[in-house]
């Protein structure tokens, strides 16, 4: 993709407005806005018309753009007119139907409004904060109890599939990387120690009266919230891409992931990773009162599977690669996606230990 927005893709986004004449929205001015890793975002600022928050949809992650606009238009229009008193950016049009515009490049285009009282944070630096964001994608899923799900379409297929995660995993074992695989022989064994998680994930699918699907956002972190400057409260969360049916456990085991531990999963302190309980009560204690009474009993019984499955399948996922010859993930150096996975490993062994001292939790 490259990194230029064409005219007239500002123009297309900034000619119309819902029930009003054409007229032009004067001098424009573009904005990069950073922290995205999938998509190009900017900010179209505009002489005589509001803001506008304008993306390229990535079409190397997104093979089938329109289905990312779809699903969230889907939602959106949910949203607002089955009153769920949640609230989501608008989306921009244009023209009476399409929210989609594809450049003379073949780039897919999309835009919403700008709020301008937002900010994002990119780490929780307290349990508080932890738990807002975790009642936030709770009260997202929430509100779509009674939405369909199957009109939503699948942007990523197999996206927190854990059986499909191990199935990529035993065939990553079969490459001809045999310097990595040589290395990576605790790491592998460890994780096939742990393989009764897939069968646990086995069971989820197969009980859709204890487990059923869900609404969920599968890219939940507090840089997808968007805080109010002023108060410092939760305007509502953003970043739809990855929106799609789900279980209970992708949210909430995600949020886990990546707030229970003051360092990241690019961290090579591996002696200083640890689970904060403070932070895991809040994460739990928010998604809870999030959720309210939409919890199954079985999904209420095994909610400290979450962060276990995630970190696991994630776990999986940073070997498969490595083993793989780094085909998906972004590295800076050649065993970064090894440490990732020892990472995720330590802090799942760090959760388990936790589980079990604080919750009665058996592994």
């Amino acid at each position: 993709m490259e990194n230029t927005v064409p005219k007239e893709v500002i123009e297309a986004f900034t000619g119309y407005t819902p029930g009003l004449p054409e007229h032009s929205a004067g001098k424009t001015s573009i904005e990069p806005v950073g922290g995205g890793l999938i998509n190009y975002t900017y900010k179209i600022i505009c002489e005589l018309k509001s803001p506008l928050l304008l993306q390229q949809i990535n079409k190397n992650v997104f093979p089938r753009p329109k289905d990312v606009q779809d699903n969230y238009i889907l939602i959106s229009q949910y949203a607002e007119f089955e009153f769920t008193g949640l609230r989501l950016p608008c989306p921009k049009y244009i023209n009476n139907r399409e929210s989609v515009f594809i450049d003379k490049q073949g780039n897919y285009w999309r835009a919403f409004e700008f709020i301008e009282e937002g900010v994002v944070y990119t780490v929780a630096d307290r349990p508080l904060r932890a738990g807002a964001v975790a009642q936030t994608f709770a009260k997202f899923t929430a509100a779509f109890s009674e939405f369909n799900t199957g009109l939503l379409k699948p942007v990523i297929p197999d996206f927190h599939n854990l059986s499909y995660r191990y199935r990529q995993f035993e065939d990553a074992l079969q490459s001809e990387q045999y310097e990595r695989m040589h290395k990576a022989v605790s790491l592998t064994e460890e994780l096939k120690q742990r393989e009764r998680y897939r069968h646990f994930y086995d069971i989820i699918t197969e009980s859709p009266d204890e487990f059923p699907q869900r609404v969920m956002h599968h890219d939940a972190k507090i840089a997808n919230v968007l805080f109010s400057k002023k108060t410092r409260k939760v305007i509502c969360p953003v970043d739809f891409d990855t929106v799609m049916p789900g279980y209970f456990f992708s949210d909430l085991g995600d949020m886990i992931r990546s707030m229970v531990c003051s360092l990241d999963e690019n961290s090579t302190d591996f002696d200083q990773l640890c689970v904060r309980k403070d932070f895991y009560d809040a994460i739990i204690s928010g998604y809870l009162k999030g959720m309210k009474n939409e919890l199954t009993a079985s999904e209420k019984k095994y909610i400290h599977y979450s962060g276990i499955l995630l970190l696991y399948m994630q776990a999986l996922r940073f070997l498969t690669d490595y083993l793989a010859g780094d085909i998906y993930y972004r590295i800076t150096y050649p065993e970064q996606n090894f440490d990732r996975a020892k990472n995720q490993l330590i802090l799942l062994q760090r959760l388990e230990e936790f589980l079990s001292a604080n919750y009665s939790f058996k592994v």
